[in-house]
């Protein structure tokens, strides 16, 4: 796998990497699935691509080992866990799986924050 080649990738940081792509692909999946649900779900998928946006890039800067990415590990969990809650107040499938997915992805990005 790659990850395992990453020289400075432990296994938290190889674990959060998984957990965000996880949550990045839950939340793009979502967020294309309510655009059929109607007008209702404008906020479920504002939440969804800025999360995703976020877990990507969080992703990202920690593959690429940047001085950023604790920083940037406080706002994705934030934004994961407001995406997570407004996922988990529809009945869709596609909400409902995003909804819990999202958990893990936050409490690896929160140990992230607080390094």
């Amino acid at each position: 796998m790659a990850l395992q080649q990453i020289d400075h990738a432990d296994e938290e940081i190889r674990a959060c990497i998984d957990n965000c792509l996880e949550a990045a692909q839950a939340c793009e999946w979502c967020a294309d699935a309510c655009l059929d649900e109607g007008e209702e779900m404008a906020r479920c998928i504002r939440l969804c691509r800025d999360a995703a946006d976020l877990a990507t890039l969080h992703a990202r800067f920690m593959a690429r080992n940047s001085g950023y990415h604790a920083d940037l590990a406080g706002v994705c969990a934030d934004a994961l866990e407001e995406c997570a809650e407004e996922c988990e107040q529809h009945e869709h499938d596609h909400c409902q799986l995003c909804a819990e997915v999202l958990p893990d992805a936050v409490e690896t990005c929160r140990e992230m924050a607080a390094h």
